[in-house]
C-alpha cells in the first residue's frame, strides 16, 4: 500500500480542501464589502427591468400573433374551474331531486295523477 503522505488521493483532496478554504475566506471578505451589495442591487435590478420588458415584449408578439397570452390562459383555466365546480353542483342537486322523487315500492318516478277526463265512448262521443 502507499504511503498516506505519498498517496496521490490524499494530496489531491489536501489540495482541493485548501483551495475551498481559500475561495470561502474570499468569498466572505468580498460580500461584507458594501460595494459588493451596490453591485448586486444594481445586477438584480437590471435583471428584473429585462425580465418586465421580455414578459411586455413576449404579450406583444402573441397578440400580434393573435394568441392567448400566459395570464389570458390562466383566466381561462380559472374560469372553466368555477363552471365545472358549478356544473357538479347542479349534478349533484339533480341526483338527490331524482333520488328524492323514486317511491320505494316501485322503484319507478312518481305515480301519475288521476285521469280527470273521460275516454270517448264507443260510439265516439265524449261524455
Amino acid at each position: 500500500m502507499a504511503d498516506k503522505g505519498n498517496d496521490p488521493a490524499v494530496i489531491w483532496q489536501t489540495m482541493i480542501g485548501e483551495m475551498e478554504k481559500g475561495f470561502n475566506s474570499f468569498a466572505s471578505q468580498a460580500m461584507a464589502s458594501p460595494e459588493f451589495s451596490k453591485v448586486m442591487n444594481q445586477v438584480g435590478g437590471v435583471t428584473a427591468g429585462a425580465q418586465k420588458q421580455l414578459g411586455e415584449l413576449m404579450e406583444k408578439y402573441l397578440v400580434s400573433m393573435n394568441l392567448p397570452s400566459r395570464a389570458q390562459m390562466v383566466g381561462m383555466a380559472e374560469r372553466i374551474q368555477a363552471i365545472e365546480g358549478q356544473l357538479n353542483e347542479i349534478k349533484a342537486m339533480l341526483q338527490q331531486v331524482h333520488h328524492n322523487s323514486l317511491t320505494p315500492e316501485s322503484g319507478r318516478g312518481m305515480p301519475r295523477p288521476p285521469r280527470t277526463r273521460q275516454p270517448p265512448s264507443a260510439d265516439g262521443e265524449k261524455k
